[in-house]
């Protein structure tokens, strides 16, 4: 069976307005969802429920206690108190470290053999979190990421080139952040190479700014917050594009944040995002991507950003 857990605790860091997309893709066969809020709970598992005509997951349960998730081959994480306008991630950090002390022994306790994927923000900070809360090995313990990054930064690149996003390859690794690394030396459409067209894309010396791509792609979700309140759609998809690869086996290769330590010359235990391979066993393996000296500094940087606040976490 393929049970998909979604669980969101106190004022999630993504409304439950995320939790349909895994169950209207057609991505898993049981869907439990977990809250603090009982009401709330109920009322979203009902709402489900009466849509359940138009969706091809054959069960839907809520419940507060975490025994509904037993035997889950996949948790997503959304737990976490909400994002304010202006505040960033890394600001979140302790007050959600709490929230996960009382949530991850549950989850292991009735699903030992399952996969994590971790969503909450400081997304990579609550991943490394997670890891070692969970006693988890690191391939079954995957953040979110950058995978949303770069979906954001295909599009509005895309956007920009007059193309579709899918005829646009580009990756933002490192942190899901401020201080996210887009990587402009593998920028192409087609093959072509847009850093060798514009050897200075994406520098301050670039004349066409393309600099201002990347910048609007950090920016996107406190646009996004201030406008509406909270991000949700482009998340959820995002969750579950990861969620197939993971649950189909199909080795597809995203940016997600997952143990970087010794890699690029980072000699610290943080999750940054990096491209993965991601099926059945999670995280098969990271693929050695070839980056600039500047790009591999900003990756560096972002390590030692988050590091900086992993140092003084407590109780972890």
């Amino acid at each position: 069976m393929d049970l998909t857990s979604l669980l969101n605790n106190h004022l999630p860091a993504h409304p439950p307005i995320f939790s349909p997309p895994p169950s209207l893709q057609d991505l898993c066969d049981e869907l439990a969802l977990v809250d603090v809020m009982k009401d709330r709970l109920k009322g979203e598992m009902m709402d489900l429920q009466h849509g359940s005509l138009f969706l091809k997951t054959s069960k839907i349960v809520a419940d507060t206690d975490y025994a509904v998730t037993a035997n889950s081959r996949l948790v997503v994480v959304t737990a976490g108190v909400r994002q304010q306008e202006g505040e960033s991630r890394l600001n979140l950090v302790q007050r959600n470290v709490n929230v996960f002390k009382s949530i991850i022994p549950q989850i292991i306790k009735y699903s030992p053999n399952c996969t994590l994927v971790v969503v909450s923000n400081p997304v990579d900070v609550l991943t490394y979190v997670t890891w070692k809360l969970s006693g988890l090995p690191k391939h079954r313990v995957i953040g979110s990421g950058t995978n949303l990054d770069s979906a954001r930064f295909r599009f509005l690149m895309a956007e920009r080139l007059g193309i579709h996003a899918s005829s646009f390859n580009g990756w933002v690794l490192g942190e899901h952040g401020d201080t996210s690394v887009p990587v402009w030396s593998g920028a192409n459409v087609a093959g072509v190479n847009l850093q060798k067209l514009n050897p200075e894309i994406g520098t301050d010396d670039d004349s066409e700014q393309w600099k201002a791509t990347h910048k609007a792609v950090v920016d996107s979700a406190y646009e996004v917050i201030k406008l509406k309140g909270y991000t949700n759609w482009a998340i959820g998809l995002s969750v579950a594009d990861l969620t197939e690869s993971i649950i189909k086996n199909m080795s597809r290769v995203h940016p997600v944040s997952t143990m970087v330590k010794d890699m690029y010359g980072i000699g610290e235990e943080v999750f940054l995002s990096l491209p993965c391979v991601l099926n059945s066993s999670g995280v098969s393996s990271v693929i050695n991507m070839t980056l600039t000296d500047a790009e591999v500094g900003q990756l560096r940087n972002s390590a030692d950003t988050l590091w900086g606040i992993q140092k003084d976490l407590k109780d972890v």
